[in-house]
Order: C-alpha cells, then sequence, then structure tokens
C-alpha cells in the first residue's frame, strides 16, 4: 500500500472511509474559491473513485494527506496526468483545509510530491496548473523550485502554468 511520510504528514491513497471528512474541506466556498463550485457530497465521493482509479491507471493521483500526530485528514495533494496544449504533463495538485492554512502543509505535502515524482516516476518536468490569482497556490509552487512557464487555456479558462524540471 502507497505511503509517503514528511515530518509531519502522512500521504496514503484515499479510501472510502475518507469521504465525509474529505467533504468538510472540499465543499468549503473559501477552500474551492479557485474552483467552479464547491463539492457536494456526491462529487466527493467521485473524485475519491477517480483517485483510486488514477492508482490502477496511472500509479498515483491525488493521496489524502494525513497529520502524522493525530493520523486527521486535512487535504489532498499528489500527481496527476493532465493535457495542456495537447501534451501529457504531470501535474502536482493540493488542496490543504483552511483551518490548516499558514502552517506550511502544502509545501510540505507538494514537496514530498515533487520528491516522489522525480525519483519514482520517469518524467523530467512537473507542472501546477494554478488560477493567476489564487496567490496561496502561486507561493506553494514557487516555494517547491516552480517557476511560471506560460498561460494555457484549461478547464475552461486561462491558468498559469508553473514547472520545474528534474535536476
Amino acid at each position: 500500500m502507497f505511503k509517503l511520510e514528511t515530518e509531519r504528514l502522512s500521504l496514503r491513497c484515499f479510501r472510502e472511509e475518507d469521504c465525509n471528512r474529505l467533504y468538510q474541506i472540499l465543499s468549503d466556498p473559501e477552500t474551492m474559491k479557485f474552483y467552479p463550485e464547491p463539492f457536494s457530497m456526491e462529487k466527493t465521493a467521485a473524485w475519491i473513485k477517480k483517485n483510486q482509479n488514477r492508482y490502477e491507471v496511472d500509479g498515483f493521483g491525488l493521496w489524502s494527506v494525513c497529520l502524522k500526530e493525530t493520523n486527521e485528514l486535512i487535504g489532498d495533494c499528489g500527481l496527476v496526468a493532465q493535457i495542456v496544449d495537447n501534451k501529457r504533463e504531470v501535474e502536482i495538485g493540493y488542496h490543504i483545509d483552511r483551518n490548516y492554512w499558514g502552517k506550511g502543509y502544502a509545501t510540505e505535502a507538494a514537496q514530498a510530491c515533487r520528491n516522489y515524482g522525480f525519483e519514482n516516476l520517469n518524467v523530467d518536468k512537473l507542472i501546477s496548473i494554478i488560477d493567476p490569482e489564487n496567490i496561496q497556490s502561486i507561493r506553494v509552487a514557487e516555494k517547491i523550485g516552480f517557476t511560471r512557464e506560460k498561460d494555457a487555456l484549461i478547464f475552461g479558462k486561462v491558468h498559469s502554468i508553473y514547472s520545474s524540471m528534474k535536476k
């Protein structure tokens, strides 16, 4: 079973029993400000299933982010195959419960996923797809060594593509 650990966090595959807690996070309007809308319970359950399918098909996906100390699920973070400008890219994505913002958890989880991507997957480049107004996500991307590469039309609107090459 997949598990990534950092100093304070444990990342693992989603389980069905994560749905209620994940729904609390993904249904929050502030957390989902840069998505078309907050998630319903049904969309949250589908999100978990979609990522479980990604584990099977791609060998990776978004994983649950849990505090090591309490095992509380505080968000998701991981790697997702995306098509950007007709090219397959691997994206690092993340959502953290806003009650835990400003504590470095998104950066810590994203850095672990960046390292995992470069060390364990056959990729030379990783990206993050970020709404240009999402300053917090831009900061996380920059803290893990990503720089703004370009803008691209994805998910029906223009997003900034941040990236890093394997060193």
